[in-house]
């Protein structure tokens, strides 16, 4: 006996119930969260903060040179000689920051003051640095007595003391035992620095002077020049 056909309406209800369980996506696998190791974590933690607070460098730090001087007398002067053929001769050193421009110390002026070399900020010419030299001197007189003497020659020292808010001095020895003294006078509209010392029978004295604007901005490196004066050990050159 045949077996019975489904109607056309069960039909229908098959074939639908089959499309829905063929469309149906297959359940996700459970994945398991991946954590990484305390220890790694806490080694890059530090390290992003360590890489935060290292401080970025700096490129606004100028470059120095190293000025060779020869204290010649005004008779032996003859102006720009080129800093090399100075090296063999010299008597002083001190730096120059990179980009300062040497101005030219007439045989007069040499005469008259002792001025020996000078060097300025082309961007701001009072801020300069510059060395005389006096003949005739075998050791420094007392601090106080030099610092007038050397306002005797200098008439803008002069009144740069008449008018200072302050004027400091101290005395100090390099390795070999020499003698400089240091002074640092804080005029009504500019800052000086003054190095003295004796050596080879002469009195050398290198002066950083700057604006008191100036010297507010750049008292760290206008500082460093002061602090790189020093006079050539005989027996070395």
């Amino acid at each position: 006996m045949a077996s019975a056909l489904p109607s056309p309406s069960a039909l229908s209800s098959i074939a639908s119930s089959a499309a829905v369980a063929v469309a149906k996506p297959p359940p996700k696998p459970f994945l398991k969260p991946h954590h990484k190791p305390l220890s790694a974590t806490l080694a890059a933690a530090a390290a992003a903060v360590l890489l935060s607070a290292a401080p970025a460098p700096s490129f606004a730090d100028p470059m120095f040179n190293l000025y060779y001087g020869t204290a010649a007398s005004a008779a032996n002067y003859g102006g720009y000689g080129g800093n090399a053929d100075k090296k063999a001769t010299a008597e002083y050193t001190y730096e120059v920051p990179e980009g300062w421009k040497e101005r030219l110390v007439s045989k007069v002026e040499k005469g008259t003051n002792g001025t020996d070399s000078e060097f300025y900020n082309p961007k701001k010419r009072s801020e300069r640095e510059y060395l005389t030299f006096l003949s005739g001197f075998r050791a420094l007189a007392p601090v106080d007595a030099v610092l007038s003497n050397l306002a005797l020659s200098d008439v803008g020292l002069q009144d740069q003391i008449a008018t200072a808010d302050g004027v400091r001095s101290q005395e100090r020895k390099d390795d070999n035992g020499q003698l400089y003294y240091a002074y640092e006078i804080e005029g009504a509209g500019s800052h000086s620095l003054i190095s003295v010392t004796c050596a080879r029978n002469k009195l050398y004295a290198h002066f950083v002077t700057a604006p008191n604007l100036d010297w507010s901005r750049d008292q760290d490196m206008l500082r460093r020049l002061h602090d790189s004066f020093k006079t050539v050990d005989p027996s070395s050159s």
